[in-house]
């Protein structure tokens, strides 16, 4: 079982993948992940921070995927397959990967991208070497499951599968054994691209190693329903016998929202998880620390108390709280990841369940100065309220405003208020000040996002959350590195003990 003691001090860098400059529309694992660890290291970081990986269904969210254990096919490097003779370089620049150095644009990605990933299997010759035997044998528990998945969407014009033939639909043993003969190549095809993803992950996570940097994961508690997860291991959630949602996840009316938030997730069968010995997680855990030297638990206080959602109510507002598996769950995670820590993130209505529970399991929690910045003096996300150094602070989340962005919309009032508590003279000081206090607190991890770094506004910001398209889209310019000064960053990095 992990010990945990505490993050590693230091200082980090919230850049999702997608971010990172590439000719080829989206970040990918290549050279630019490479030059972004240098980065890191020459600015004296410790984390780096990414959105969750997986492939991206409708709406393009990181925390809606097709599986809770495979990686996006996007990520995969085009050029690294150019260098291993599978792709001629004037078949990847041909085809359209968007206009905007500065943003994504899925739908032409999503259009040329496959097309693309096939040329390269038809080329390869992974089939019978040892690395791809040994591949097949260490994700044996979701592969096939997810490639089999994948295949069938493609057959049925990439519809959900509740959508597909009934037979398929409810995986019925001849409809499973007819498909998988008509569609084997298509099946092999998706684990050659997971087989890829693996292998490029595998080296980009070497580097970041070998250079002093931990790669810090983020996982959704909930996955999509039109998802592999659900459609294989349907009896694990709240399914009638039509497999149709009985109750979705979501959080209640709020200040920020009259309506809550209402995700659309189709909620866990706590008992009949417990009754397997929670084995979907333990091997969910298991693939993840593959992955990740951190693993950061989005909207851990569900595995306490959950929001359950009628699905036939449009919003949240009719939702009833339930208690979740607590201490039975997390145990699992601790007897699943080896090395790996955990950073739960705790954000929301902190009952004295979910303290106790973090308390118990040592997991690092969060704090967001943006929270702070609002309140009285006594706020629980204001540096100086800190009672643990067992936490990673954040100057906001992928679902926050940018800094710039945040104090745009302060009244002069506000501001003043801010300036004398960073004791800064000019408001544009301000971003550098908030980042500097989120260095010097006792925080174990201080984590800030790129778009802070730069200064850049909200049109730059990842998420409106509880909206659907125009999200997940910015990305980093490689000229933008200018902008960074790391000589000073890593001297901030020395001053509060968070260097390396």
């Amino acid at each position: 079982m992990t010990d945990y003691s505490g993050l590693k001090r230091g200082a980090g860098v919230l850049m999702p993948v997608s971010a990172l400059p590439s000719p080829y529309g989206i970040g990918t694992l290549g050279k630019e992940s490479f030059e972004f660890i240098e980065f890191l290291k020459e600015a004296g970081f410790t984390y780096w921070q990414v959105l969750p990986v997986g492939p991206t269904s409708f709406g393009d969210s990181p925390y809606q995927s097709f599986s809770a254990f495979a990686g996006n096919p996007y990520f995969i490097d085009l050029d690294m397959l150019i260098e291993e003779g599978l792709l001629a370089k004037e078949e990847v620049v041909s085809a359209e990967w968007g206009e905007k150095e500065e943003e994504v644009d899925y739908a032409r990605i999503y259009n040329a991208r496959f097309k693309v990933l096939k040329k390269a299997f038809h080329n390869s010759r992974h089939r019978g070497s040892r690395e791809y035997s040994e591949f097949l044998k260490e994700n044996e528990f979701w592969l096939h499951d997810y490639s089999f998945y994948m295949a069938l969407k493609n057959h049925f014009q990439n519809r959900e599968w509740q959508l597909w033939e009934q037979d398929i639909a409810f995986r019925k043993k001849e409809a499973v054994e007819r498909y998988e003969k008509q569609l084997s190549e298509e099946i092999d095809f998706w684990k050659f691209v997971q087989f890829k993803f693996k292998e490029q992950w595998k080296q980009v996570r070497k580097y970041a190693a070998d250079n002093g940097i931990s790669i810090i994961g983020d996982i959704p508690l909930y996955v999509s329903m039109d998802s592999s997860d659900v459609w294989v291991h349907g009896d694990l959630f709240e399914l009638d016998e039509r497999k149709k949602p009985i109750h979705v996840a979501g959080v209640p009316p709020d200040m920020f929202s009259a309506e809550g938030q209402r995700w659309g997730n189709p909620l866990y069968r706590w008992d009949v998880m417990e009754k397997q010995d929670f084995k979907w997680w333990r091997e969910r855990m298991k693939s993840l620390a593959a992955l990740y030297d951190v693993i950061r638990v989005d909207h851990f206080i569900g595995i306490v108390n959950y929001y359950a959602i009628p699905v036939s109510c449009p919003t949240a507002v009719e939702g009833k709280w339930e208690t979740g598996p607590g201490k039975k769950l997390t145990d699992v995670f601790t007897e699943s990841i080896g090395n790996a820590r955990i950073i739960a993130e705790d954000l929301g209505v902190l009952t004295p369940p979910v303290k106790k529970l973090i308390q118990e399991t040592g997991f690092a929690g969060i704090k967001v100065l943006e929270f702070g910045l609002d309140g009285p003096e006594d706020n629980d996300y204001l540096p100086h309220n800190y009672k643990t150094s067992n936490l990673a602070v954040y100057t906001g989340t992928h679902d926050n405003e940018t800094l710039v962005g945040f104090l745009q919309k302060k009244s002069w009032k506000e501001l003043e208020k801010l300036l004398t508590y960073f004791q800064v003279t000019d408001f544009r000081m301000l971003p550098d000040a908030i980042i500097r206090a989120a260095y010097a607190s006792v925080a174990d991890a201080a984590i800030i996002q790129m778009q802070d770094f730069l200064k850049l506004d909200n049109s730059a910001r990842m998420n409106f959350p509880s909206t659907v398209g125009g999200n997940w889209k910015w990305r980093f310019k490689k000229e933008q590195y200018q902008e960074i000064d790391c000589k000073k960053l890593y001297c901030l990095a020395c001053l509060y003990a968070r260097a390396k």
